[in-house]
């Protein structure tokens, strides 16, 4: 995926409205009029959203017969997994590296408290 369909598909699912319709397709296919039944906007409205879904890769539309059910493309998710995968398995490295940091210093610091708590104890 290049990184300008990579950004479109995160500016297309910026809009809350987009990712519902997203939503709603991954349990099956659906006509315009169908997508636009819950939202208290125009046809053409949810038109001009599925054209930006579209545009990002994440839907398609087919004909079935009078028809015209908008298809969600699930590749454009495994591809945007793998993206997001890279960058989870870096910022957990960083984290367990920090946690190795604190471990480290919360070990010195008991270190210290247990000699400090024997020189008061010697004296």
């Amino acid at each position: 995926m290049s990184e300008d369909q990579l950004s479109r598909v995160f500016s297309a699912l910026a809009d809350p409205t987009r990712r519902d319709i997203v939503a709603r397709l991954t349990a099956e296919d659906a006509t315009v009029n169908e997508l636009a039944e819950p939202y208290e906007v125009s046809l053409q409205a949810v038109s001009k959203h599925l054209r930006v879904l579209e545009e990002a890769g994440l839907v398609t539309r087919t004909r079935d017969a009078q028809r015209r059910p908008v298809h969600l493309e699930a590749e454009v998710f495994d591809l945007m997994t793998k993206w997001i995968e890279r960058y989870r398995q870096r910022a957990e490295e960083r984290y367990q590296r920090l946690d190795g940091v604190l471990a480290e210093m919360n070990e010195t610091s008991d270190d210290q408290r247990r000699i400090a708590d024997a020189e008061e104890n010697a004296s």
